[in-house]
């Protein structure tokens, strides 16, 4: 059987693509489904404690270096998910890789934001998963 490959992206892949990621992992059953996380930008800023905290609460982890994405990183996935509100859809204008892209509009909080505000970016990128998962088990997707 032929893996679906998911990849999350955000502006430099130290949060909100992180917490896609981790969450998915955790939640997904399907061994087909290969997801990873990355960046538009090369990123290299630690994560602000507020963000560690949030993430704690839920039980995920998040540490480690950001990753940024690449072109043939892109062409080789069967979906893009955006899990940000800061990036234009027209980044993604190639034909090798346009109609794969789903753009989740998720803010991204300002650096030395409070806990309570990640956990809202937390909670909002769960709901967005735990809809993308169940999809994905009711086969919705096209491969």
């Amino acid at each position: 059987m032929k893996k679906t490959r998911i990849l999350f992206v955000c502006k430099y892949n130290r949060f909100r693509s992180r917490v896609a990621e981790f969450y998915f992992k955790k939640i997904n059953k399907n061994k087909n489904i290969v997801v990873t996380s990355a960046g538009l930008i090369e990123g290299f800023l630690p994560l602000d404690k507020p963000q560690i905290k949030a993430a704690e609460t839920f039980g995920f982890s998040i540490l480690g270096k950001p990753k940024t994405t690449s072109i043939r990183e892109l062409e080789d996935q069967d979906r893009i998910i955006v899990v940000a509100n800061d990036i234009p859809k027209k980044i993604f204008n190639n034909r090798r890789y346009n109609d794969k892209v789903i753009i989740w509009k998720i803010p991204d909080v300002l650096e030395g934001g409070r806990i309570r505000d990640n956990r809202r970016v937390i909670q909002a990128i769960i709901k967005k998963v735990d809809k993308l998962n169940k999809e994905l088990e009711k086969k919705k997707w096209k491969q």
